[in-house]
């Protein structure tokens, strides 16, 4: 008996295993940033390296001058010499290949077409966004998050006929859920042995809320998040398919600044959704910063201060305007425009108070068991203080007045617990079915 022979292994895929839920757009994308970050290390080293020559050229006075390009801005290390040439060369292949790969990528993405997503991929995009989002749209990269409202992880038609039918059970209340930092819409979902848990699901079903859900780039400054905001709120507003008796914002940790950010534009734009707005909800939004910010900040200072450190640190600076926008909870661009973001700065904020005729209510975590500990003011439920949470400040103007009623401090529970704990969701209902007032 002849024994057949084995099956001839498949030749390997020309782009290598990559995870089956990323789509080929995706892969492109992450083509680029391969590309980026090896010029990156090239030009990391090579600057280490031209500091390096500059420190031991200076005993040695004009005669080690000569081997040191002390142009201004340039690295130190000669463009001309084998030294420069070797980095030359190295930024030069990599530029052809990853051209080459982004070029064969473009032609071949066309022709795969549409393609349905996961929230695998949704996760692993969203938390790229709010790492890298403001570099990703400034390079057009085609893993960049543009804003939109979605429902069931579908951006929704923001047309009244085309709305009406993808929410036919729309109701006059409208609630809109905004997700914090590196987070997006389909993580309002939780799971867990007791079965899955949506705020958003929750509120509807007590209270007779339609849940829309926001997705963004966390990436970007609050400020430009909350322009964008405003203006799309203003356009559901216009096409939601019921005349709205009730609009209310549910935020998680920065999606608090972004909704306070979206008020204060609101109200300049005199858009209707503003006047509309009765509730506005924060879980653990840094209204006055995380901790973890002004550390990286102090990092960047540190490393700033040799200039043969100083080349790593440009190694943190890969964060996002996002991120550093929380070293003080910045709400409004005049924050941070005309200012270096990585430099060692004062909170100079200009003040901004809770929005107008707007009941605002919320929740700061803790991760200690009982009330009063050191521990609360100092990372409260992981990564916001418990006092930040609250709007508290020793500077009295930047203060934000939370009727007593309207706060909850919860022990016990981290930062992403406010996503999924019952008991948060029973303060929620009890808070949005009390008589109005603000």
């Amino acid at each position: 008996m002849n024994t057949p022979p084995p099956p001839s292994p498949e030749p390997p895929h020309p782009l290598g295993k990559w995870p089956s839920y990323l789509h080929l757009s995706d892969i492109r994308g992450l083509a680029q940033l391969a590309t980026q970050g090896t010029l990156g290390v090239a030009e990391l080293a090579e600057q280490v390296q031209g500091h390096v020559y500059k420190a031991v050229a200076v005993p040695f006075g004009a005669a080690g001058q000569k081997f040191v390009d002390s142009a201004a801005g340039r690295s130190g290390v000669k463009k001309m010499g084998i030294t420069g040439l070797v980095y030359g060369s190295v930024k030069g292949v990599t530029r052809l290949v990853g051209g080459g790969v982004d070029a064969l990528l473009s032609h071949l993405v066309p022709r795969v077409g549409p393609q349905a997503s996961s929230p695998q991929r949704e996760a692993v995009l969203s938390a790229l966004n709010g790492v890298l989002g403001d570099q990703l749209r400034d390079t057009a990269n085609p893993l960049t998050i543009h804003m939109s409202l979605r429902h069931q992880g579908q951006s929704l038609p923001l047309e009244k006929a085309a709305l009406a039918q993808r929410l036919p059970a729309a109701t006059t209340k409208l609630l809109v859920l905004v997700h914090g930092l590196c987070m997006n819409d389909l993580q309002w979902r939780s799971s867990s042995p007791a079965g899955e848990h949506d705020h958003g699901e929750a509120l509807a079903l007590a209270l007779g809320y339609t849940p829309v859900y926001l997705h963004y780039n966390s990436g970007l400054h609050t400020s430009d998040n909350g322009q964008q905001l405003a203006a799309l709120l203003e356009q559901l507003w216009q096409a939601w398919p019921q005349a709205v008796q009730e609009l209310t914002l549910l935020t998680h940790s920065m999606g608090g600044l972004v909704a306070r950010s979206a008020c204060h534009h609101g109200e300049q734009a005199g858009h209707l959704w503003r006047q509309g707005l009765k509730n506005l909800v924060f879980l653990g939004t840094p209204h006055h910063g995380a901790p973890l910010e002004s550390l990286g900040n102090w990092v960047d200072t540190l490393l700033g201060r040799s200039a043969v450190t100083l080349p790593f640190a440009k190694i943190g600076q890969v964060r996002s305007s996002g991120i550093t926008d929380l070293r003080y909870g910045y709400v409004l661009a005049s924050s941070w425009q005309d200012a270096d973001r990585f430099g060692r700065a004062p909170d100079s904020r200009e003040p901004l108070p809770l929005p107008d005729s707007v009941a605002c209510f919320t929740v700061a975590a803790s991760l200690s068991e009982q009330a009063g500990k050191l521990q609360d003011q100092l990372i409260g439920d992981g990564l916001v203080p418990v006092p930040s949470a609250l709007g508290q400040h020793e500077d009295a103007q930047h203060c934000l007045a939370f009727a007593t009623d309207k706060q909850w401090v919860v022990q016990g529970m981290n930062h992403m617990e406010l996503l999924s704990r019952l008991e948060v969701t029973r303060q929620l209902v009890r808070w949005l079915t009390a008589p109005a007032s603000t």
